[in-house]
């Protein structure tokens, strides 16, 4: 899977059922030996996307359950 194919996707956490983010505004943590992503690191923002930054949640790869047309969901 290309990271295109999945970017602008929103982040879903599945127990809260919480908006997390937009793949798309995501940092990657790659492996340097093997290349995969280890994780997205996503800032979350408060009033729509006007406010400042908040804080960063890190979603692993083996965190991601389902990755769908419009959304990622995740299991935090």
């Amino acid at each position: 899977m290309r990271l295109s194919e999945i970017s602008n996707k929103e982040i879903i956490d599945y127990q809260k059922g919480e908006r997390l983010g937009v793949l798309g505004q995501a940092d990657l943590i790659i492996d340097e030996k093997n290349g995969k992503v280890e994780a997205f690191v996503i800032p979350t923002l408060k009033w729509f996307g006007l406010g400042k930054r908040e804080k960063e949640v890190t979603i692993y790869w083996k965190q991601i359950k389902k990755i769908g047309a419009d959304m990622i969901i995740i299991e935090v």
